[in-house]
């Protein structure tokens, strides 16, 4: 007892420094299917009750592997994102709603003599997540595979004010009505940074051997060294990444904990040493007029993104020509953020083109920052009528107010050039008036 009475008293200054934060946790389905996963509950419990304003994101890779056995279906992958068809959608449906309803139940019990006694929880969960597809990469359609859009932060604001703990499924819904498949890593570490949130945290599975190996603490930089590690396994890449990504993004804690050692998510948040691994890291946005000097800096922006296909190769001498037509977001002189506009005056029309923000920046707000400079830019120059050509980000563009067009509507210079074997889409939107946007710094 002596022991129990010391670590109580030891835990008082993380008690107080936690009341009132607001942490995201992360576990896997497999947490959701353990025989332990009552004494999770139990934690979480404990954590809400000392003043924890929690988030939880729960995974769904056992359940969903069930249930595509049981269709006699395979995923297909292109890269690390399945192709998801309306077939194994309703796999994701079942194996979400099953998740889902095991967590609400757990965190219903309340018997005498356990630590859920009187504990009363709230457990929220809606359509707090706005998605978007995937779309066609490489000419291939990942149909019902999305990547987050937004999350709907005032509702969450409202339930963890309200003492609520707020359930986030790997499902999002986007403007049209449809329902898409997310990555549960990538939800969380989107949901700590719209939110704010102070601490995110995962539970990894299948590491309780490495944990006399983890490295205590390790800013982003050594993290993604770690990730470069060839020997690094897969399945922990998206932790990782998230919790570099978060961190760059304003979050000041990541923790990665092993999640089969007992009673490790109050080891590490109550203890001095923790038995996880913890990353930590450090704005002034400047949105400008492009220069010469800033054509490295693009390069290294545009690169990756070229790659993947999302957008088309500009060299060098391409990019020192065409200067004039771009914009960038700077902070601290590193540009995180890009666009173009090419105007066609004999036709009044205006191309949006080459929309580009750093992975550790995204969700911010950037691109809607830039993308209204460029409308106001636009009118500017009296061009009435704008387009854009892309293959993934459709949903956007729709939800900025751009409809779908023909290439036939394209200025006839720009159909010459259209390209046929990338099936880009086009999206159209009429300036009616001058939009408000922000206004480019010197």
């Amino acid at each position: 007892m002596d022991r129990f009475v010391k670590w109580f008293r030891n835990s008082t200054p993380y008690i107080n420094a936690h009341r009132g934060k607001t942490f995201v946790v992360c576990f896997g389905g497999e947490a959701v299917m353990s025989a332990d996963f009552p004494h999770l509950v139990q934690d979480l419990t404990l954590l809400a009750s000392l003043g924890v304003r929690l988030v939880l994101v729960h995974g769904v890779t056992p359940q969903l592997a069930e249930r595509l056995g049981k269709a006699s279906l395979d995923l297909a992958y292109h890269g690390e994102i399945p192709v998801l068809t309306a077939a194994a959608l309703q796999c994701v449906k079942d194996a979400v709603g099953t998740a889902r309803l095991d967590i609400e139940a757990g965190f219903s019990c309340g018997l005498p003599q356990t630590p859920m006694d009187g504990a009363a929880l709230r457990l929220l969960s809606g359509n707090f997540l706005i998605a978007r597809p995937v779309g066609v990469r490489n000419g291939v359609d990942h149909q019902h595979s999305g990547e987050i859009r937004r999350l709907e932060t005032p509702a969450i604001r409202q339930a963890l004010h309200q003492g609520a703990v707020v359930l986030l499924s790997p499902m999002g819904y986007s403007t049209t009505g449809e329902a898409f498949f997310l990555q549960s890593e990538a939800v969380a570490t989107q949901a700590a940074i719209q939110l704010g949130a102070d601490k995110l945290i995962f539970l990894e599975e299948g590491t309780e051997a490495m944990a006399p190996r983890r490295p205590g603490q390790m800013d982003p930089a050594q993290a993604e060294a770690q990730l470069a590690s060839t020997d690094f396994a897969a399945e922990r890449r998206p932790a990782w990444a998230g919790c570099v990504q978060a961190c760059r993004s304003g979050v000041p804690r990541a923790h990665l904990i092993p999640r089969q050692q007992e009673g490790a998510l109050l080891l590490e948040l109550f203890t001095r040493d923790g038995i996880g691994t913890l990353i930590t890291a450090g704005q002034y946005d400047v949105l400008r007029e492009a220069t010469i000097d800033d054509i490295g800096g693009l390069l290294a922006l545009i690169a990756p993104l070229e790659t993947q296909g999302i957008l088309v190769h500009r060299s060098r001498e391409q990019l020192e020509l065409e200067i004039g037509n771009f914009v960038v977001m700077e902070r601290d002189q590193a540009i995180l953020a890009c666009a173009a506009l090419y105007g066609f005056i004999e036709e009044d029309v205006g191309e949006i083109a080459c929309i580009a923000v750093h992975p550790d920046y995204r969700e911010l707000g950037l691109g809607h920052d830039l993308l209204a400079h460029l409308e106001q830019r636009a009118w500017a120059r009296g061009l009435r009528r704008l387009f854009v050509l892309t293959t993934q980000t459709a949903h956007w563009f729709i939800e900025h107010g751009y409809r779908p067009g023909r290439i036939q509507d394209l200025p006839v210079a720009r159909q010459g050039l259209y390209n046929y074997k990338r099936n880009s889409k086009v999206f159209i939107k009429t300036l009616e008036a001058a939009p408000a946007a922000r206004s480019p710094t010197a």
